[in-house]
């Protein structure tokens, strides 16, 4: 059975990308909270915040940079560049701004996305 017309076309390319890193920064986060529990609370190890902290910061960069390639060549627009940006400072939310970019088709190249149809009132 064919798919819905609806339906969001699978991520491919810079959508991708995109999807990959915000998981992984999102990881690396948990890691260094992690981290910054065992160090500060438990008073155990630095292992986790020095590990940690040094892959989320490359994944940090990443993923700013990725999310600011695909906002231009998928033309996010101004405030959904934004919120996506800003996803990266409180923890795990890169999972949920990817989890709703895709829901919303914009991991997809513009030309592929599909528009949702508009009902049409009779007069």
């Amino acid at each position: 059975m064919p798919a819905p017309a609806t339906a969001v076309p699978p991520l491919t390319g810079l959508g991708r990308l995109f999807a990959v890193v915000a998981w992984v920064e999102a990881f690396t986060w948990a890691g260094l909270l992690v981290g910054m529990y065992l160090e500060h609370v438990a008073g155990v190890t630095d292992l986790g915040v020095w590990l940690f902290g040094r892959l989320h910061g490359g994944a940090f960069v990443a993923y700013g940079v990725v999310a600011l390639v695909v906002a231009v060549r998928y033309r996010w627009g101004l405030w959904r560049t934004l919120a996506a940006l800003a996803a990266a400072v409180p923890p795990l939310t890169t999972i949920l701004a990817e989890v709703w970019l895709r829901r919303t088709g914009h991991l997809v190249a513009p030309e592929a996305r599909v528009e949702p149809r508009r009902a049409v009132r009779a007069l």
